[in-house]
């Protein structure tokens, strides 16, 4: 039987039947509110007010996050409430919502030479009465092979020989298609970085190497699970898990890039190339690979060198003989973002050592000596993003992304200049570095109590309060309190101790130490937003470090988008992503008790003695 569930302020309703929870219903249609678990119950994020309509009884889930008084003005968890009937409610998360995601990322100096290229022509009235075919006209003109693979060449070939003037689209020394008349000067391409949690494309001028525009968007993925291990399970329990998932994110592309073109005010159709970096699982969906393999140990990929394919076989709307480029990965965890990143920053040129730190959801690191590339992942988790925090969201309008506790004050940032409406990743590290500094908890993250304080975080006590029976800091006020938890820290500390782990991991087996690095270069959203003073405060990187951090932004976009411009460095990215070694930290011996030793707040730590190779 079907039933109508009504958004305030929304004229129409949408159509369910009775069976699923209200987050199934809201991510069926594209509205569901973010669920960092999933839908499991655990977050307790993915809130709705129900103003009408009969649903099934709380659950002890939705009693463990959501006060009586909550409950008494219709507050549910969308994942654990399911509708009898006709349900009325309003969403809490503004679809409107400003996110402030990092578009922008360093670019190295490149010689501009793009793979693909046009070359104008003109046939003169003889040749077009010779009575030669299309086919042998072109090639003879342009000592050029037409690519057999293209299905929409021969119908350019059909279209474009009305004039004597053609413009012929070549990839590489392939004819890809042909236009009539002379469009040497309209020659575009799309560079895209799709994450976890974002995409970001960028519009490119092929012929001088500028960019013309950047669009970016919350990652539509996002509805399905907010990790790349909650979208691979969607795949392995839905039978349309896979098209689902890829549909969303063609759908977006598809947006952006009608968006970029009408900006620029250029026809798509002069968009030849797309070229994409992501991780190995966000690859896998765009291609509608399943995802199996990646989820279950030994968790293989079923593809990491680059890809290059018509881009209308995933349905994209471009030139009709448009290509894609995926960049080449390393493995499961280490995906083309990575290798991005290592390219744009020439982490594998010259004989210092230097470190790249990848920081979001999953932690990827490389590290370079003289050269020799070594890389592990960690499981930072959600915390960095704001995730699985009481109050986290992500960095948006409304968000805290920094915290200064000075003489009994708290003062915050907030983006956009508003009302706080939640703390992001980077003031919750902001904020526990200050905790830290106060003294208002130990160094194994433990808050104290507001009697035992003394000195100067005796000034800090009124922060100090009970919540659900259990410590934490006030850090500002707005629609609701903005709080620090003691879980909180510990989801930090975690994140905490796996990065610093798999630092002293890579430098281990590297043998090389910590005051040895000639460089810590930071890329990625989480890092554009970050200081220095918090990587210090808590403990992440020791304080003589300070002055050889260098951030690169998206270098993930950035390393898409010089792959557009540059044959040479498409080749030398292809090369890199064969010459990473990569450590799996669980099989690493003795990982666990660093790991333990890492989760101290303490601003240095004594780095493990390098081991021996024949020890």
């Amino acid at each position: 039987m079907s039933h109508l569930l009504t958004i305030d302020s929304e004229t129409h309703p949408l159509v369910f039947s009775t069976g699923d929870t209200l987050l199934e219903i809201l991510a069926n249609h594209g509205r569901a509110p973010e669920s960092p678990c999933a839908g499991k119950g655990t977050c307790g994020k993915c809130r709705v007010r129900i103003l009408h309509g009969e649903l099934s009884p709380p659950t002890e889930e939705e009693e463990r996050h959501l006060t009586r008084e909550e409950r008494g003005q219709g507050l549910r968890l969308s994942c654990q409430a399911t509708p009898l009937g006709d349900v009325h409610l309003s969403l809490l998360e503004a679809k409107s919502q400003v996110h402030d995601i990092l578009t922008d990322g360093e670019m190295p100096e490149i010689d501009l030479a793009p793979w693909i290229a046009k070359r104008v022509i003109t046939l003169t009235p003889e040749a077009l009465k010779s009575g030669r075919s299309h086919e042998a006209l072109i090639e003879g003109a342009l000592n050029a092979p037409l690519d057999p693979e293209e299905p929409a060449l021969l119908a350019s070939l059909a279209t474009s020989l009305h004039s004597g003037e053609i413009t012929a689209i070549c990839a590489g020394d392939r004819i890809l298609g042909l236009e009539s008349g002379n469009t040497y000067d309209q020659l575009y391409g799309i560079a895209v970085d799709i994450g976890t949690t974002t995409v970001v494309a960028a519009l490119i001028d092929l012929t001088s190497g500028q960019e013309m525009g950047c669009e970016s968007a919350i990652s539509p993925q996002k509805e399905y699970g907010l990790d790349v291990l909650s979208r691979i399970d969607f795949v392995r329990r839905e039978e349309t898990g896979l098209r689902t998932l890829q549909e969303a994110m063609v759908t977006c592309l598809n947006e952006l890039t009608q968006s970029l073109a009408h900006q620029a005010r250029i026809n798509a159709t002069h968009i030849y190339e797309i070229s994409i970096a992501a991780n190995a699982t966000m690859m896998h969906l765009l291609l509608g690979v399943d995802t199996h393999a990646i989820g279950r140990s030994p968790f293989a990929t079923v593809f990491s060198r680059s890809q290059y394919l018509p881009a209308t076989t995933i349905g994209l709307k471009l030139a009709p003989f448009a290509r894609l480029y995926c960049l080449p990965g390393v493995s499961s965890y280490i995906g083309a973002d990575i290798v991005a990143g290592i390219e744009v920053s020439q982490l594998a040129k010259g004989k210092k050592n230097r470190l790249l730190i990848d920081m979001g959801t999953n932690c990827e690191l490389v590290l370079a000596k003289a050269g020799t590339l070594t890389a592990c992942s960690c499981a930072a988790g959600p915390a960095l993003e704001g995730m699985n925090i009481s109050c986290g969201m992500r960095a948006a309008e409304g968000a805290i992304q920094d915290v200064t506790m000075e003489s009994g004050t708290i003062t915050v940032d907030v983006i956009g200049g508003k009302t706080p409406t939640g703390i992001c990743g980077s003031g919750i590290l902001a904020a526990i570095s200050e905790i830290s500094r106060t003294g208002l908890m130990a160094k194994t993250g433990r808050l104290k109590k507001a009697a035992d304080l003394t000195g100067d975080a005796a000034a800090f006590a009124p922060f100090l309060i009970e919540e659900n029976g259990k410590r934490a800091v006030a850090i500002a006020s707005g629609p609701q309190k903005i709080i620090i938890t003691q879980d909180d820290i510990r989801q930090v500390q975690l994140a905490k101790g796996a990065i610093l782990s798999g630092i002293h991991s890579l430098l281990e087996s590297m043998e090389i130490t910590m005051e040895a690095l000639d460089e810590v270069i930071i890329a990625g959203q989480f890092g554009a937003h970050l200081s220095v003073e918090s990587l210090m405060g808590i403990g992440l990187l020791p304080r003589n470090l300070a002055g050889k951090i260098r951030y690169i932004g998206n270098a993930s976009k950035t390393g898409a988008r010089i792959c557009l411009l540059s044959k040479k460095i498409r080749t030398e990215m292809e090369m890199v992503a064969t010459q990473v070694h990569y450590i799996e930290l669980a099989t690493k011996k003795g990982y666990e008790r660093l790991f333990t030793r890492c989760l101290s707040f303490s601003e240095t730590l004594e780095a493990p003695r390098p081991r021996s190779r024949c020890a």
